[in-house]
């Protein structure tokens, strides 16, 4: 059976939904497989619940829209009403326990993972990293590509500008992988 794997990334403007989607979809290019990436920008970016779908597949991708998907990211609570709902039977969700109330999450009909990505990042010296946090646990939870092929990647998803930040990211990806 050939490798896919769909997902949706969803969590405040701001949280870095849109930088971990499209890093998953560089990282999924690094490892050889089919990518799609669509972000979905609009006035909920501002405050509101922001998200984007990457599917990673080692066949051909036949459409890159998710209605129901077979795994999430979750990094607030507007996310996990949002989405929750529509994860397929036997999915599997990261969430973010550090804004996520865990009797709000569905841990009988779907695979959930709660990781505290903002404390992981604060204890790594920059909340703003929580993203990289969920990703890198992520990666490991559903096992679609290698957490190298991640972090070998970061250099297309962060500009030249702030390559010295890689390390740091790269150090997040890793604390979120070993959290589960």
């Amino acid at each position: 059976m050939s490798k896919y794997l769909d997902s949706i990334i969803a969590g405040f403007g701001g949280q870095g939904v849109m930088l971990i989607g499209n890093l998953l979809a560089y990282s999924g290019m690094h490892a050889g497989l089919n990518v799609t990436y669509i972000p979905v920008y609009g006035p909920e970016m501002r405050g509101g619940t922001a998200n984007c779908t990457v599917v990673l597949s080692e066949d051909e991708i036949g459409s890159p829209i998710i209605h129901r998907p077979h795994s999430l990211i979750l990094m607030n609570r507007p996310s996990l009403d949002k989405f929750q709902p529509r994860l397929q039977d036997n999915g599997i969700q990261i969430v973010n326990s550090s804004l996520i109330d865990s009797d709000l999450v569905d841990t009988t009909r779907i695979k959930s993972v709660m990781v505290p990505c903002n404390e992981i990042a604060d204890k790594l010296g920059n909340t703003r990293m929580a993203n990289m946090v969920a990703l890198g646990a992520f990666v490991k939870a559903t096992g679609i590509i290698d957490l190298k092929s991640v972090i070998d990647s970061l250099g297309n998803v962060i500009s030249a500008h702030y390559s010295h930040l890689i390390p740091k990211n790269a150090e997040a990806l890793q604390a979120g992988a070993d959290a589960i």
